[in-house]
């Protein structure tokens, strides 16, 4: 740990003060609080129980939409995407009228919380369960003075000493690298930042999981409880070896599908060529990424961009009579509402109810490897999320007011009061 350290540290707007131990925010992806209640009243989450006995429990809100990049970018800058310009997995670009990932650090338009307390000379640490993640959690950090180390679980064989701070991280941690599409990809940033705390003593460490449970299995069923008996194994370790810790997660998951188990779909691009002609709107499904086996694309926050010309109104009250669709905003309207980049998002907003999701044609979605009834997420019955922190933290607000990206804010502040 740095003993010579500043009061605090200023990024984006906000001060965050310079814990005196470890500063530990946790994102479980997709961490509906069902799944922690479920677990807990199974009897497989002991040390939980423990820490919101002995700490401070609330709820937060995520941003919208409640995808995976943009609120793991909100939590790492500690502001909303009009800020930090995420605001999904995908975009479409209208300079060059392409659609691409949101995945380059080019795309970030501020610093992260962890570049701030490198460059104020605190120890970094940030493990992410995918890689698509990496590169922009750490932008910023330099890996030459062993002050900083930044990898993947899903790439953890291939990391380097210059590029991620730490060779092999795979064969450091003495484990295979798991299949993408696994709880194991998970359990191997639990296990990293165990060691980590241990080995590295960090002054700051982000761990960020991935989906893939949340998406196939609800809260309570064994796979589900599985998942968060293990999580509850490591976080008794974090918690014994003295770090202060937030515990909160990206967005919730809820059931997408009808009765039948299928996926319940509205698909707004073909309704959009019904209407204004074939391909003359474009439909942008910002969760599409390259791991869709669990979601097929599908979730609740979709962008349109309309043809020159369009009835825009005529258009957005057409999709609010849409059964399935909740909530219809012009470009405007969305991003003051949802804190979003205005050039990034479409001339239209829309997002689904809670067990609808949104597609683009039907042709273009390939759901053979949905083996289990869809669930996901992107919208506003997605937004709710746990806040837990392992202190007392008596004066910590409640949603809405309290956001998800607050994290390393109160991480923070615990880490800089304890004893």
């Amino acid at each position: 740990m740095n003993q010579m350290s500043p009061v605090n540290v200023s990024v984006n707007g906000r001060n965050y003060a310079w814990p005196r131990l470890t500063a530990i925010a946790i994102c479980l992806d997709g961490c509906e609080p069902a799944y922690l209640d479920e677990a807990i009243e199974a009897g497989l989450m002991p040390a939980l129980v423990k820490i919101k006995e002995k700490g401070t429990v609330r709820m937060a809100h995520s941003v919208i939409p409640s995808f995976t990049n943009p609120n793991n970018m909100s939590i790492a800058t500690g502001r909303p995407p009009s800020v930090h310009g995420i605001c999904g997995n995908y975009l479409y670009e209208r300079e060059t009228g392409k659609e691409v990932m949101m995945n380059d650090p080019r795309f970030l338009r501020a610093p992260t919380i962890f570049k701030a307390y490198y460059d104020a000379g605190a120890r970094v640490a940030v493990v992410t369960a995918k890689d698509k993640l990496r590169a922009l959690l750490g932008h910023g950090l330099a890996f030459d003075d062993d002050r900083a180390i930044c990898f993947s679980s899903e790439k953890s064989d291939n990391s380097t000493k210059a590029e991620h701070g730490i060779d092999n991280a795979s064969a450091w941690l003495g484990r295979p690298v798991p299949e993408v599409y696994s709880a194991e990809l998970s359990e191997f940033v639990f296990a990293a930042g165990v060691k980590l705390l241990k080995t590295f003593k960090p002054d700051v460490m982000y761990l960020t999981t991935t989906d893939y449970v949340q998406h196939k299995y609800a809260p309570g069923v064994p796979e589900a409880n599985a998942f968060y008996e293990m999580f509850d194994k490591y976080l008794a370790e974090l918690d014994a070896l003295g770090a202060a810790i937030v515990v909160t997660a990206d967005h919730g998951m809820k059931p997408k599908h009808k009765p039948d188990g299928s996926p319940d779909v509205v698909y707004v691009q073909d309704l959009l060529d019904e209407w204004l002609g074939k391909d003359a709107a474009r439909v942008i499904l910002p969760i599409t990424d390259p791991y869709v086996v669990h979601h097929g694309a599908l979730g609740s926050f979709a962008t349109a961009y309309l043809p020159e010309g369009a009835d825009q109104a005529d258009i957005m009250a057409r999709l609010a009579k849409v059964e399935g669709i909740d909530v219809v905003l012009d470009n405007a309207a969305a991003c003051e509402r949802f804190e979003l980049p205005n050039d990034r998002i479409g001339d239209i907003v829309f997002l689904s109810t809670e067990n609808k999701t949104l597609g683009t044609s039907e042709h273009r979605h390939d759901l053979a490897a949905l083996n289990e009834p869809l669930r996901s997420h992107g919208g506003l019955t997605e937004q709710v999320v746990p806040f837990i922190v392992n202190r007392k933290l008596p004066d910590l607000p409640d949603a809405p007011e309290l956001r998800n990206f607050d994290a390393f804010h109160y991480a923070a502040m615990a880490a800089a009061i304890a004893e």
